[in-house]
């Protein structure tokens, strides 16, 4: 086990333990800043992965070049103040008393609904957490909620529904090898999460099947043995044919249906409706193929499903879930070595940002705040009557429809980008413009902070200690020891500053991030992500804890769940069906094509950090989209140009790229730029009813070479 160290040279150099900031696999690694001879020197720096049990000392480009953000010129250094429209140079005090000034007139003029709080899945579970108390304590509003909305909140929420708990591996990252049939749907892993790959290669050399499920021929889609390129949309249906053939082909664990389950017979009524050929004229698949994928999971002695963005970004994305996770209990492939359900979390603490607060219908431990019992408890930890905690408020999306709609009329961002991660994003940028007050806390000026009345510096991964939840539900500690630049601050001594300002110190008298995860633990006991078993102290000496962990004594190291029973109240997993259906935009005359969205190797997220990395913002300098050859002469598109695509939304620029690795009539745009690159300006703001998720991954639109537009 590695424990976080810092030691330093008497010429600058140093050697520290840390993790890598970005992906949900948190790799461990050692940077190495090598000593300088002359001041004029540049510094080097060498970056080894470390054992842990995630990633085994593997890291990929992104962690192997996350320093380099770090220590970008770039980096914001001291507070900004925008006066006469220009941004100058302040003092914390000036920001803070401005900060504080403008919340407490808009809360007395226009109540405390009238602010809002907009947080990040990359945030500490310390930071996290303090910002569902700072909302709802220092604040009073009921208005916050996070970017982790776009991430899992589909899994999240069908995971509750079906095991009645969500956690994003009910197995362990060692039990992939062990699978005798693997399912990947939705999730590209090897440019997403490339370290974890090396787990799927040992499961093909020990004889198992991998079935990948995407519309495009990725670099994850290469390692499958069978590729079902479905249309967009159209997963949910293609799990009902799966399920069709298990049923058909008696495939099922009847024994474990009967004992574990409720709601089969339900499901079994809907599936004999279910006829093959409707489901492969929706999806574009093949009945072949269909059959031949599901009696392979079927027919394993263990297997594992995945799904990820690709399945979840949808407006039906909470029930496609749920139809795999139909699949998972139908055949019992859980809670034993080599079987289980993972879904592949994208942000860096998303599993953990979503557990304490940040989401607007939860209170830490995953409470639910309108819950009675979890508004008592989680009201008596933090000291106030439970008349005081706000109720429950929107999703990401609808928070931008409030501001646009001067609901919200002042707004605090930390460790998000709402202009370029939201569907719609001109209506989200003209919302912005018009606040009366956006204060946006951050490492860089991002296209958000560019439209901020205040702009706060935070420190840096290297910087900031506190703990994160990776996506097996394993808690891990990141310490460090460097002295944050200039006048930078952690996220969590701003929330602190606030609040002492807006008159509520009582409530953040924190000196430390682990006087913070103090009070989350105590504040989750009892609840389904249950941290009170978990200390600093442990995770330095275990490497890692998986939760729920009610107690120090209780092994954290267990990692599968629900060998026994499952999380709702009879211990029993529920089956739903789910209907067969088309995506919520079709192709029309107007609008011909389908376009989807997602990541590549070399960014993250919006690309706030790895655009200020020179080795990853190389590799990608610019966005572009991927169109088929028979699309590409239809509509007279060379390799190369810039093209506009166009939506009911909005419009954007991009180079063409054509490959045949993309389907016919379906596009292709990575998410990681701004500006007249953004792919969110022209997808869908529609939103799936279960959980809030926009519809990023089918948005109908038109294509046009800009050179045919002049």
């Amino acid at each position: 086990m590695q424990q976080s160290l810092i030691h330093k040279s008497k010429d600058s150099g140093f050697v520290m333990d840390t993790q890598c900031p970005f992906c949900s696999v948190q790799c461990k690694m050692r940077i190495t800043k090598e000593p300088t001879v002359l001041e004029s020197s540049r510094p080097s720096y060498v970056i080894e992965g470390i054992a842990n049990a995630a990633s085994e000392g593997r890291l990929c480009v992104k962690g192997m070049n996350a320093h380099q953000h770090a220590i970008s010129p770039e980096r914001l250094l001291q507070p900004l103040v925008r006066k006469d429209g220009q941004f100058v140079a302040s003092s914390w005090e000036e920001a803070i008393n401005a900060i504080c000034s403008k919340f407490q007139i808009s809360s007395k003029d226009h109540g405390p609904d009238s602010l809002g709080v907009y947080g990040g899945g990359s945030l500490t579970n310390e930071s996290a957490y303090l910002l569902g108390k700072f909302a709802r304590i220092a604040l009073g509003t009921k208005y916050i909620d996070y970017n982790g909305r776009f991430c899992m909140s589909a899994a999240a929420s069908a995971g509750n529904k079906t095991f009645g708990i969500d956690r994003g591996l009910t197995c362990r990252l060692s039990d992939i090898p062990l699978a005798r049939c693997i399912i990947l749907a939705g999730t590209n892993i090897a440019e997403c999460q490339p370290t974890l790959m090396p787990y799927f290669i040992k499961a093909k050399e020990n004889g198992a099947i991998i079935i990948v499920i995407d519309p495009r021929v990725t670099a994850t889609a290469a390692i499958a043995d069978i590729h079902l390129q479905l249309k967009p949309g159209t997963d949910a249906t293609l799990a009902n044919g799966l399920l069709k053939v298990l049923l058909d082909e008696k495939l099922m664990d009847e024994k474990f249906i009967t004992k574990r389950t409720n709601g089969f017979a339900e499901l079994k009524d809907h599936l004999s409706s279910i006829q093959l050929d409707e489901v492969a004229n929706i999806t574009g698949l093949k009945e072949t193929a269909i059959q031949k994928a599901a009696i392979a999971y079927g027919r394993a002695e263990s297997g594992i499903i995945f799904t990820a963005r690709g399945v979840e970004q949808q407006t039906d994305g909470h029930m496609a879930v749920r139809n795999f996770l139909n699949l998972v209990i139908a055949t019992g492939k859980v809670g034993k070595p080599g079987c289980g359900y993972g879904a592949v979390t994208g942000q860096g603490n998303g599993q953990g940002g979503r557990e304490h607060g940040q989401k607007s219908d939860q209170l830490p431990g995953y409470r639910n705040i309108e819950d009675e019992q979890d508004r008592a408890y989680v009201a008596s930890v933090w000291g106030i009557d439970p008349a005081e905690l706000p109720r429950k408020g929107v999703s990401a999306y609808e928070m931008m429809e409030l501001v646009h709609q001067r609901v919200i009329r002042s707004l605090f961002v930390m460790g998000s980008n709402p202009i370029v991660s939201n569907p719609n994003a001109n209506l989200v940028e003209e919302g912005l413009q018009n606040l009366d007050f956006l204060v946006v806390a951050d490492m860089f000026l991002s296209e958000t902070a560019k439209l901020a009345d205040v702009v706060l510096p935070v420190t840096a991964y290297l910087e900031n200690d506190g703990t994160l939840t990776n996506l097996e539900g394993r808690v891990l500690l990141r310490e460090t020891a460097i002295t944050a630049p200039g006048e930078t601050r952690h996220d969590w001594s701003i929330l602190c500053q606030i609040a002492a300002g807006m008159g509520k110190q009582q409530h953040f008298s924190f000196h430390s991030s682990e006087q913070i995860f103090e009070e989350l633990r105590l504040a989750s006991r009892g609840g389904l992500a249950d941290y009170y078993g978990i200390t600093y102290e442990r995770l330095r000496r275990e490497g890692g804890v998986y939760w729920p962990c009610a107690s120090i004594d209780e092994d954290g190291n267990q990692g599968i769940m629900f060998a026994d029973s499952f999380a709702h109240s009879d211990g029993k997993a529920i089956f739903m069906p789910v209907a067969n259906r088309f995506p919520q935009e079709r192709p029309c005359e107007e609008y011909p094509l389908t376009m989807t969205n997602g990541r590549v190797l070399s960014h993250y997220l919006t690309g706030v950090q790895t655009r200020r990395s020179p080795s990853l913002a190389a590799r990608n300098i610019e966005n572009y989209i991927e169109i088929h050859p028979k699309t590409a002469q239809k509509y007279r598109i060379e390799d190369g140009e810039w093209v506009e695509v166009t939506s009911l939304r909005g419009s954007f620029n991009v180079r063409s790229r054509i490959t045949d690795k993309i389907m016919e009539d379906i596009l292709f745009v990575p998410m990681h730029w701004g500006g007249v690159q953004n792919v969110n300006k022209a997808t869908s703001p529609e939103l799936d009813p279960n959980c809030k998720m926009p519809g990023f991954k089918t948005s109908t639109v038109a294509i046009t070479p800009l050179r045919l537009m002049k």
